[in-house]
């Protein structure tokens, strides 16, 4: 721990570098990298450590066959004390395109296009911690920044192991600050998701003889509607936001296939949401149809858990402390990483990063001098934990 001493000069040292960074966060921004695009997040990736390098930090690489590499960037990587890590996903959620010609787009204090918010501003305000630390000769500790590359499907195409790649570098370290944006306050909770793929099997015939054939869409509408009732703001949630079948218009469908997303609070919810999905599978609501669920993805529920709210509780004297706005803790209702990072044990904070709004819309924004505050969090925390 460094102290509250040099935070006057770190922070100083922010607004000086705050233009350059504007410019940092916009360019990650302009290189769009929807999750099943590799190349793009590569890319970004590919950015970031051009600018570490040239700061002489460490770069850990782990290579992935579908998803972007995950990277870890090492500031001070000999120095003795307890590690901080900061950590933020290159991959969005808007296909390329999305944005137009141009996917970044400056308008007053508010800066547009795909990750601005959701989680490209938190990588850029990282990175400017980061650097403003080091310009003023904070060495006692190492400071990680850990890039995941494909947060935004659950880590699905990698299996997890990016995932794992996190959780191996972040082990033993004092703080891991997850830069998800700022929306209400500092997240110490957050619901787990499953996601689950139904395909429901009828019977075709001709439509003017419909009475014979069994209709997978029917069948489908059925378990949808079932599904849906689940709309538990604390509790368990269901969407059913992806559905296909039929090839003609004048046949009945004997295919169907349509998705689940599930979010549950505790592991209690999540057996719940098992056994409901296995009975409505099993369930034919239209006689002679059949279903096979299978789940497509995971994430565990970011329990509120005493280790997180202690180094809430430190963290927030030290804002206090170096003049930095106190925040509320919350709990959301998304999924994110910091929610694996606390089943493996390790103190996080998630939440920590820029603020706007439209996330996962193409309206997605952050406020630009978010970047500055974000970034003065950050590194109070890093300096004085």
């Amino acid at each position: 721990m460094i102290g509250t001493a040099v935070c006057k000069d770190v922070f100083e040292r922010i607004e000086q570098l705050y233009g350059e960074y504007v410019g940092f966060w916009a360019d990650i921004c302009r290189i769009e990298s929807p999750t099943e695009y590799k190349e793009g997040v590569d890319r970004v990736g590919s950015y970031i450590i051009e600018k570490a390098r040239q700061r002489g930090w460490k770069i850990e690489v782990q290579p992935q066959q579908v998803s972007g590499d995950c990277i870890c960037i090492t500031m001070n990587p000999d120095a003795e004390g307890q590690p901080v890590c900061f950590s933020g996903h290159m991959d969005t959620v808007h296909p390329v395109g999305s944005f137009g010609d141009e996917p970044v787009r400056i308008e007053g204090e508010k800066m547009y296009g795909p990750g601005v918010q959701d989680c490209k501003g938190g990588i850029a305000a990282s990175f400017l911690a980061m650097a403003a630390m080091e310009d003023c000769g904070v060495k006692t500790r190492p400071i990680k920044l850990i890039l995941q590359s494909d947060e935004e499907n659950s880590s699905r195409n990698s299996q997890k192991t990016t995932v794992q790649f996190m959780c191996e570098k972040a082990e033993g370290c004092a703080a891991f600050l997850n830069c998800e944006p700022y929306v209400r306050g500092i997240t110490l909770g957050r619901k787990g998701i499953r996601k689950y793929s139904f395909e429901v099997t009828g019977s075709a015939c001709h439509a003017s003889a419909c009475y014979n054939g069994v209709s997978a869409i029917r069948e489908a509408a059925y378990k949808i509607i079932e599904l849906e009732k689940l709309k538990d703001k604390e509790g368990l949630t269901c969407n059913c936001g992806i559905i296909s079948g039929g090839t003609a218009e004048n046949t009945v469908p004997d295919k169907c296939v349509f998705t689940a997303d599930i979010r549950f609070s505790n592991e209690e919810e999540k057996m719940k949401a098992d056994r409901l999905v296995e009975e409505i599978a099993a369930k034919s609501f239209v006689e002679g149809s059949s279903c096979k669920v299978m789940l497509k993805s995971y994430r565990c529920a970011m329990e509120v858990v005493e280790r997180n709210m202690e180094l809430y509780r430190k963290a927030m004297k030290i804002c206090e402390e170096t003049g930095l706005p106190v925040s509320e803790w919350v709990i959301s209702t998304g999924g994110a990483d910091a929610a694996d990072l606390t089943e493996y044990g390790i103190p996080c904070l998630d939440s920590v990063g820029t603020e706007g709004g439209g996330m996962h819309q193409p309206t997605e924004f952050s406020y630009i001098a978010s970047l500055a505050k974000s970034a003065k969090r950050l590194a109070a925390i890093a300096c004085c934990i």
